[in-house]
């Protein structure tokens, strides 16, 4: 037989034997519900048939005498026949036996029951402690190789060559191009700029005459700007002397290079105590520049 929980659904396999017919209070192991839990249904027994009880034979009524003549009256009377034994009855069938009855096993109540022992309780997780680890070695030539143990890998990625020179060429290129877009903006400085201008020796015998007065420098009706040098050579010397071309240099207010342009001299030759005069403008030149010098410039 199977029962069930009513409170958890808790089903049980029990013998019949233990619920008996007319059911019994049982108690749920798991949840402690006591319930009255109803016997098994028995179908009812098959009736057994009868034997068929025969009925008695019907006695055969005995023969009337005839009367007897008046002589033979004074004889003894004559004995009648035995009459047959009435039948016996069958025996009442026998009642099938009742199935033992079980008597319930009293439940017993909440206060009766014996407390849940109480757990104890959990241990507390020990926190791990960050201990350095320290190895021993039986040899010490042992001690310098890597340890398979080790939270480092043993060995170091191999570097690509290639990825470098790519990196490499990356920042120069960034490098390069910022550079050429501050020269655009600013201009070179000023000591690299000079460095740069082919300037030659001094000509201790010529003297070059560049007035600042005599310098034009005005912004032409289409936007360009125009700037005129102009200027006199001298010969102090006792002798000819050969004169070289000379170089203009424009500046800024940070007295940094802008512009420069060469002018060739208007004579190859200056007799001693000899003067020539130069004039030559350009156009384009930087709005930016404040003043000009003049030197002498590289022979070709």
């Amino acid at each position: 037989m199977i029962i069930a929980c009513p409170a958890c659904n808790t089903r049980y396999a029990v013998p019949d034997s233990a619920i008996g017919i007319d059911g019994r209070s049982v108690r749920c192991a798991k949840c402690g519900h006591s319930w009255f839990q109803h016997g098994p249904d028995i179908p009812a027994p098959e009736s057994v048939a009868d034997p068929a009880v025969q009925p008695a034979p019907t006695p055969t009524p005995p023969p009337v005498a005839e009367p007897a003549a008046p002589a033979a009256s004074a004889a003894a009377p004559v004995e009648s026949e035995p009459r047959p034994a009435a039948p016996v009855p069958a025996p009442p069938p026998a009642a099938s036996p009742e199935p033992p009855m079980v008597a319930p096993v009293p439940v017993e109540p909440e206060s009766a029951r014996e407390p849940e022992p109480e757990l104890p309780p959990l241990p507390r997780p020990v926190p791990p402690v960050d201990r350095p680890i320290v190895a021993s070695y039986a040899d010490d030539a042992l001690a310098d190789r890597p340890s398979s143990f080790s939270h480092e890998p043993p060995f170091r990625p191999r570097r690509n060559p290639a990825k470098l020179w790519m990196i490499g060429a990356v920042a120069f290129a960034l490098l390069a191009s910022g550079a050429a877009v501050a020269i655009q903006t600013f201009g070179l400085p000023g000591f690299i700029a000079d460095y740069s201008l082919p300037f030659a020796e001094v000509e201790p015998d010529l003297v070059i005459d560049f007035p600042p007065k005599k310098q034009e420098r005005r912004t032409l009706p289409n936007g360009t700007e125009y700037f005129s040098a102009s200027g006199t050579i001298r010969n102090l010397s006792q002798r000819a002397q050969n004169v070289p071309p000379m170089l203009v240099v424009l500046r800024d207010a940070q007295d940094r290079v802008v512009f420069n342009w060469i002018i060739n001299p208007p004579v190859e030759k200056l007799e001693p105590g000899q003067s020539a005069d130069f004039r030559q403008a350009m156009v384009d030149v930087p709005r930016s520049a404040t003043s000009a010098e003049i030197a002498w410039a590289k022979r070709n």
